[in-house]
């Protein structure tokens, strides 16, 4: 069994929680665990951590990220890193070890600007939203097989900015993320409000307008109960795009996008930083984890449109 099938073997699904349009089906581990590490809010916070451009000059699809204390640092795919020449989020879950400074890979989502704002970058405390994360998922799988490099498709990723902001009618003098998120907080956190977590719950089911969206899986209780506003968020701003109540799927829809995410193809790589980056995928799912310490520390996966080009997901 792949590490991917046995942590999904170990939950259990629990009944779905909603508001409006977004349903959440909790994944409840059997015992509650403290996390090996810092997220990367609370490392921020405490001054345990700095991220700064690569240099002078900058580079988009780079930033330097620097532990500077003795505990283990998660960083989580999709996070959003703003200030310094231009706010980016990242492209991959990343464990920094203690004492390490590490080059992370992330992508641009103020296209914008280019001109210093901070010399150091802050967390705006919100991810990608959810169906550019589930693209960038892909975009990045299909990086690391060609080249060994977690890039992203920054064009696509500008483009799905621009029509978030367009469609949720927000005017961005640099075409930032950010300030679809700050226009619609108020609506957003109507959600966050709504769907808390449970007891011993590791991870979530999304399902969106009646539809299966994605999951995200940590390997703490401790650690998602501090992540779930963040990953509500990311879901909660496609949600309002279509904000009339829509009945959750089926039990066995989401059953099925689980086994899915079990069967799928899936491929070993170095990570940046600590462990292996795990990436799987079919023709309908992206998904990766992160694979340290011999556990899964966090995994994630998109329902996302068919490939036309079947071939590339047989197995490996």
């Amino acid at each position: 069994m792949n590490p991917i099938a046995e942590t999904l073997a170990a939950v259990e699904l629990g009944q779905p929680v909603q508001f409006r349009n977004l349903a959440v089906y909790p994944l409840i581990a059997p015992s509650e665990r403290d996390p090996g590490y810092v997220l990367l809010d609370d490392a921020l916070a405490r001054k345990l951590a700095r991220v700064t451009e690569v240099s002078e000059a900058g580079s988009v699809p780079e930033l330097l990220f620097f532990n500077d204390g003795d505990e283990d640092i998660l960083l989580l795919d999709g996070e959003e890193l703003v200030g310094a020449k231009q706010n980016r989020i990242l492209n991959v879950s990343i464990l920094v070890g203690g004492k390490q400074q590490v080059a992370v890979p992330v992508s641009c989502v103020e296209q914008g600007r280019w001109a210093w704002r901070s010399r150091q970058f802050d967390s705006a405390g919100r991810s990608l939203f959810a169906r550019a994360r589930a693209k960038k998922m892909r975009r990045v799988s299909e990086s690391v097989r060609r080249t060994g490099m977690y890039d992203s498709n920054q064009g696509e990723i500008w483009h799905d900015v621009h029509e978030k902001l367009s469609a949720l009618n927000v005017r961005s003098a640099t075409a930032s993320m950010g300030d679809a998120y700050e226009e619609r907080a108020a609506n957003i956190e109507e959600y966050v409000q709504a769907l808390k977590p449970s007891e011993r719950q590791v991870g979530a089911v999304f399902a969106v307008d009646g539809k299966v969206a994605g999951l995200d899986l940590l390997d703490s209780a401790a650690a998602f109960r501090k992540l779930l506003q963040k990953l509500v968020c990311s879901y909660a701003m496609d949600a309002i795009e279509t904000p009339a109540e829509a009945r959750p799927p089926v039990e066995e829809v989401v059953r099925q996008f689980l086994e899915d995410m079990k069967a799928a193809a899936l491929q070993r790589f170095r990570a940046v930083g600590k462990g292996e980056q795990l990436r799987l995928e079919n023709e309908t799912l992206a998904g990766g984890a992160l694979y340290a310490q011999d556990h899964v520390v966090h995994l994630c996966a998109f329902q996302v449109e068919k490939d036309r080009d079947a071939r590339r997901w047989r197995r490996q």
